[in-house]
């Protein structure tokens, strides 16, 4: 299967004052497109940044990552942001929203950003909220949404342009089981239904049986690849559903 992420030799290292910490360690990674690759590990093992640097947000000290053909870090920074603009979806468990912003809005800008009109922006958008259940809540603000809701509106917001490669830090960490769930399934879906590339950073091991595969990292070294036979059945994520309460 030929890999959406191909990524060889990455190293890179943070100074703590005259400390020079190695945090990745010459990784090779790869991940394909309609996939959802987990990449599991303690805190402070490497996976952030390793996902940073595959993403094109952090320049790694060493190594190579080449996404859907293009040598990313090759790429000058304009068009380095140009490519993460047009192929990457991205979702954070902080959610990253603008608290001015109704759902539908926080939708539309990025859709903007790529050249949409207005009115194909705003019809794009409400398509991607209503796909993940919040049809019902476009003018809504964070501060009247739950933290399921919070997290679905991010993932509309990366999956309404339709990226090839979504990454996923800790996505599920700020909910409770069941909106981690319902997460974690928009996330599956992205994979099987729209064929992106999911590359998902957690230490959530309950989001192993969602996987295709699962990587395993420790200390800036890879120490586990595993193949999961079957990953859980991508049931129909909540559409038109009541808003969730809590998380």
């Amino acid at each position: 299967m030929t890999a959406a992420v191909l990524a060889t030799g990455l190293c890179k290292s943070f100074k703590t004052g005259r400390t020079k910490i190695q945090v990745l360690k010459s990784v090779d990674f790869d991940a394909a497109a309609g996939e959802v690759t987990m990449v599991m590990g303690p805190s402070g093992s490497g996976k952030s940044t390793l996902i940073a640097t595959l993403s094109g947000l952090l320049r790694p000290d060493d190594g190579r990552v080449v996404s859907l053909g293009q040598d990313i870090w090759k790429l000058n920074a304009g068009r380095n942001d140009r490519f993460r603009l047009d192929n990457c979806g991205f979702i954070f468990q902080g959610f990253n929203l603008f608290p001015a912003l109704t759902a539908l809005q926080q939708v539309t800008t990025v859709l903007k950003y790529q050249g949409l009109s207005p009115r194909k922006a705003r019809d794009t958008a409400a398509h991607a909220l209503d796909e993940v259940g919040l049809g019902h809540r476009l003018n809504q603000r964070p501060s009247a949404l739950s933290g399921g809701e919070k997290q679905r509106v991010a993932i509309a917001r990366a999956l309404a342009k339709q990226p090839r490669l979504l990454f996923a830090d800790e996505p599920t960490s700020a909910l409770d089981g069941e909106n981690g769930q319902i997460v974690t399934r928009l996330l599956q879906r992205a994979a099987k239904q729209h064929g992106a590339a999911v590359i998902c950073v957690t230490h959530d091991h309950r989001l192993e049986a969602f996987a295709d595969r699962v990587i395993s990292i420790d200390d800036g070294i890879i120490t586990g690849d595993v193949r999961i036979p079957q990953a859980a059945d991508p049931t129909p994520a909540p559409s038109r559903q009541p808003a969730l309460q809590g998380a």
